[in-house]
C-alpha cells in the first residue's frame, strides 16, 4: 500500500520509526516531512499528507504531532479527507470500517512506539464495511463538505 506520512517537530521521531516499520512491512512510504526536530507548524504537514491522498499519490495517510489534535483538525479541513485521532486499536480499525477514515492521526506525546505500530497495523488492515448505513453516513459527510465548502 502507498502511505503518505508526515509530522511536525513533536512527531518527527515517531514518524521516522513508523516510516521504517512500514517499509519493513512492504509498504511504499511517501515522506511528506518534516525532516528534523526544528519547530514547524503542524497544519503544513497535515495538508501535505492530505493532498497526497487527494492527488492519488497515496492510498492512506498517517499524520503525527504532539497531541494529534491540531493535525486532525487541520487535515479534516480538506474535502475528501476523513482523519481520525486514534490512541486505541478499536478506533483505528473501526474508523476505517464504519467511517471510511483515510488518515490516521497520532499524538506522539500521548502514545508509545509499540502502541503506534499496533494502531498503524489495525488502520491499514481495515477496509470500509460498505453496509448501507455506513455508506449513508459517509454520503452525509460528503454532503456537508459540499454544503459548507472549505470555510473554517
Amino acid at each position: 500500500m502507498r502511505i503518505a506520512i508526515g509530522a511536525d517537530h513533536a512527531g518527527f521521531d515517531l514518524k521516522q520509526i513508523l516510516a521504517a516499520y512500514l517499509r519493513h512491512r512492504g509498504h511504499q512510504v511517501i515522506d511528506k516531512g518534516t525532516d528534523n526536530e526544528e519547530p514547524v507548524d503542524y497544519p503544513d504537514y497535515a495538508e501535505a499528507v492530505a493532498k497526497s491522498l487527494l492527488a492519488g499519490e497515496a492510498e492512506r495517510g498517517v499524520i503525527i504531532c504532539g497531541s494529534g489534535v491540531g493535525a486532525s483538525v487541520s487535515a479534516n479541513k480538506l474535502p475528501g479527507i476523513r482523519a481520525g485521532l486514534c490512541h486505541d486499536t478499536y478506533s483505528a480499525r473501526q474508523g476505517v470500517e464504519h467511517d471510511d477514515m483515510n488518515v490516521l492521526v497520532l499524538g506522539a506525546r500521548v502514545i508509545g512506539t509499540e502502541v503506534a505500530r499496533e494502531l498503524v497495523d489495525n488502520f491499514l488492515a481495515a477496509a470500509f464495511n460498505g453496509a448501507e448505513r455506513y455508506r449513508r453516513r459517509v454520503d452525509k459527510i460528503r454532503a456537508l463538505e459540499k454544503r459548507y465548502g472549505k470555510t473554517t
